[in-house]
């Protein structure tokens, strides 16, 4: 099975995001030199479950906050409120800005409206879970953050 993989980081030319399959269900996994970064890049991998990302217009800006008791946690929550605020506001989002402290997160999500004829939304995702989960530091000092998500 094919991986997908996102936009190509200029530094190390390693995917900023990707797929990766389990089961019925889809695996997100954000890179980054940050840990904000990987944490955005895996929401931009969770939006493009959903939505081809090239065709979302970032003109709204919604602020998310959320905080759990580990960084793992901070992952599955961030990535839920994302599908909080998607399932909400009938919208796809296509740029994210991300700050941690400590178990703390506060971001802005860009997006737009769905607009069907244009996004062709393939999947809804129905949240982040505990599946695969994991935030770390791989042998290079790219941080990876990564879970399940059901769809």
């Amino acid at each position: 099975m094919s991986t997908e993989t996102g936009q190509l980081q200029p530094a190390t030319d390693a995917p900023s995001w990707e797929h990766f399959p389990h089961m019925a269900d889809m695996g997100v996994r954000g890179r980054g030199a940050t840990i904000e970064k990987a944490f955005a890049h895996a929401a931009e991998a969770l939006n493009a479950v959903i939505c081809d990302p090239v065709q979302v217009g970032t003109t709204t800006p919604v602020e998310i906050r959320c905080e759990a008791p580990d960084i793992e946690s901070l992952l599955v929550d961030w990535l839920n409120a994302l599908v909080y605020e998607m399932a909400v506001r009938q919208m796809v989002f296509g740029r994210f800005d991300v700050s941690i402290d400590g178990s703390a997160l506060h971001a802005t999500a860009w997006g737009e409206p769905v607009e069907r004829e244009r996004h062709h939304p393939a999947v809804e995702v129905k949240g982040a879970t505990y599946t695969e989960l994991k935030v770390y530091r791989d042998e290079n000092g790219v941080w990876i953050a990564q879970c399940v998500v059901d769809v």
